[in-house]
């Protein structure tokens, strides 16, 4: 079973990307998402037996890999609940997302290789997290980049999707020279790159004795590291690796403009899966991050800064599609903020949430864009409630689990309610030096989230239509083809969080005592020792403080009414009255005018300069075209000496002859 989840996306991307001219669109969209359909099926059979409590993690061996001495690497699938779970938002965001495909690029005459781009994506992501090791991990993480650089550049003729499919590899490209430097400090520090050995010897950096620890085990940029510096080191190395991939703050330039790809793109990549790729290392490797409280406090810092900085950008952003991306990037800072306290479940269970309703909001608003001819402004938009109305629907679904709709205190609520707000209880209790920055930063965010989701409803969908008579002339409901997939992700958004918040959070029944289920739900999945208190503590909190986020939902959702429908003039008043604060929120905070000063201008300068001084004047000058040039300056001269007029000829003759005489009568010059 676990080969035909991994494999059949592998096998559709090689039928439509070698076959599709053959076969044709239709069957190049049928074989990929049918195959897809069916490993997401499977992927759910997998997780209801660790659900249910009846699965052991295994591991499953496909071949040999690397074998160099004592080195060995295999090709090996590792199957856990932390794995179970992420097959299930991959495969199944992935399957919705080719089903929603074959209508919204209905028009698009490449399908095949868009269909193939998408199965070759899932395919990657199948393989970082099943990896057992550390070098299959890389692998599919270099695969997602190298997919994801396809897709968001796949309309390749528009300069501005080349440039942002460029821009997101530049950037993923830091991130994973960090990763790949990690990877290296890992092998050193354990002598292997496979999880289990890893994880084993994890334990003895933790018990070593007082000398041990105060060896030196690393050098790293001329820096010679005992255990503790080391194991920080790489932790940050590693984590390194994940702010690029999951666009955490400085390394997150690159998400919005990967909105220029098509929104089925953004729905499966910049949603649901690749960018989650970040929290699923971090996760995996918490047994290394446990033994670094420096490491894991530098994380919860970038998460909860990142969850605030991107709510605020999210503000005043115009374009639909950019809105929800700033949405994701901080979303993604809530899941590595709870992980740097060591709530591996609630991150785990936001992540396992958001896939549903931040995949509902992509393709509703993929859906919307659709309807109003490919337009993207929301101050183009309004007054679509009634032309599209299954659609409208779906994006209220999705707003509300994401704002976190629900009572505190009770089993009644959305899915973003059951799992945001245990990650800001679980900030609230952490002990690291940032947990209670992170708290007021997530609670900031919770109310800046209401208000730039609903500030999304009422400019798309109410007031009055500001399109022009002939766009709202052809507006018109996606097909089924388009619906269905945002019916399924709703039920998700809907339930998944009172149906599965037992098994990822726990239910504390008593002070002090943690549902044994939940345990063993997990198994060796994370990292759950006796040091990590959180378990026992973020379900006993404050009123206020389980209250908070449903505080500011109400807060951010009212303010948001009266901005955009009770006084629609305001906003612009305000933007006037504070035009500096606005300009600032609405450029991102100039993170990318800063680096094109910083980094590219240098950059293109040096380049500049390596190219028309450096290989132009100097190389090739003294080089090749040099030697070339003067050859032929010789050349030129001798040509000169072949006119081909033969009075030039008899003249040297003569001139040739008299010399010859002259030379003949003085007999001393001889």
């Amino acid at each position: 079973m676990l080969h035909l989840i991994v494999f059949l996306p592998l096998v559709g991307f090689l039928i439509a990307g070698l076959f599709g001219k053959q076969i044709g669109d239709r069957a190049s969209e049928l074989v990929t998402s049918g195959f897809l359909v069916i490993a997401a099926l499977l992927s759910w059979v997998n997780f209801i037996s660790f659900w249910a409590g009846n699965a052991e993690p295994f591991t499953v061996e496909v071949l040999r890999w690397i074998t160099i001495g004592n080195f060995s690497v295999d090709w090996a699938f590792r199957v856990d609940t932390l794995t179970a779970v992420m097959l299930i938002v991959v495969n199944t965001v992935s399957a919705l997302v080719h089903i929603y495909s074959i209508g919204y690029m209905s028009h698009d005459p490449h399908r095949p290789r868009f269909f193939a781009y998408l199965s070759l994506f899932t395919f990657a992501m199948l393989m970082l997290v099943t990896s057992d090791n550390l070098i299959q991990m890389f692998f599919g993480w270099e695969g997602v980049g190298l997919a994801s650089y396809l897709l968001i550049g796949f309309w390749f003729k528009k300069p501005t999707a080349n440039a942002a499919a460029i821009k997101a590899f530049v950037v993923n490209r830091v991130g994973d020279f960090g990763f790949a430097l990690g990877i290296f400090g890992v092998f050193v520090l354990f002598g292997s790159v496979n999880f289990d050995v890893i994880f084993a010897n994890a334990a003895g950096f933790a018990d070593a004795s007082a000398d041990a620890k105060n060896q030196i085990v690393l050098t790293f940029l001329g820096a010679e590291l005992t255990r503790d510096g080391a194991i920080t080191a790489v932790a940050l190395l590693l984590f390194m690796g994940a702010m690029g991939k999951s666009a955490q703050f400085l390394l997150h330039t690159w998400l919005p403009d990967a909105m220029e790809g098509p929104t089925p793109v953004s729905a499966l990549i910049h949603a649901a899966t690749m960018v989650t790729a970040g929290v699923f290392l971090v996760a995996r490797m918490s047994p290394i991050f446990e033994l670094s409280p420096t490491a894991l406090t530098f994380v919860t810092l970038v998460g909860a800064t990142t969850a605030f900085f991107a709510a605020t950008v999210g503000l005043v952003q115009n374009d639909i599609k950019r809105v929800i991306a700033y949405s994701t990037c901080s979303q993604l800072g809530y899941m590595f903020a709870a992980l740097g306290v060591g709530a591996y479940g609630a991150s785990i269970f936001h992540l396992f949430t958001h896939a549903f309703f931040k995949a509902l909001l992509f393709l509703g608003a993929g859906s919307v864009i659709h309807a109003v001819s490919n337009e993207q402004d929301m101050r183009k938009m309004g007054g679509l409630r009634t032309h599209i109305p299954r659609t409208y629907w779906m994006m209220i679904i999705g707003t509300v689990a994401l704002t976190g709709l629900g009572i505190p205190g009770t089993v009644l609520g959305t899915a973003g309610f059951f799992s945001k707000d245990a990650i800001i209880e679980s900030l609230y209790v952490g002990q690291n030096g940032f947990a209670g920055y992170a708290f007021m930063m997530t609670v900031v965010a919770a109310l800046f989230t209401s208000f730039y989701s609903w500030r999304l409803i009422f400019m798309t969908f109410h007031g009055k239509p500001r399109a022009s008579a002939e766009v709202m002339s052809h507006i018109h409901e996606s097909p089924n083809v388009m619906l269905v997939p945002l019916y399924v992700l709703a039920v998700g958004a809907v339930f998944a969080g009172w149906v599965f918040h037992t098994h990822f959070i726990g239910s504390h029944h008593e002070v002090g005592h943690i549902d044994p289920h939940y345990l063993g739900f997990w198994k060796d999945a994370l990292f759950l020792g006796p040091d990590n208190k959180i378990l026992e503590t973020f379900h006993e909190v404050p009123k206020l403080v389980k209250w908070s986020p449903f505080i500011m939902m109400a807060l951010g959702f009212v303010t948001a009414w009266w901005f955009y429908i009770r006084s629609p003039g305001m906003p612009v008043e305000l933007a006037r009255q504070h035009n500096g604060l606005y300009k600032f929120l609405l450029n991102k905070w100039y993170f990318d005018e800063l680096y094109h000063l910083i980094f590219v201008r240098p950059a293109m300068w040096l380049g500049s300069q390596l190219w028309k001084k450096g290989d132009g004047k100097l190389i090739d000058g003294f080089g090749p075209d040099g030697i070339s040039a003067r050859v032929l300056d010789v050349t030129r001269g001798v040509v000169k000496l072949q006119s081909g007029y033969l009075y030039h000829y008899a003249f040297a003759m003569l001139i040739g002859a008299a010399i010859l005489i002259t030379y003949m009568m003085f007999p001393g010059a001889r």
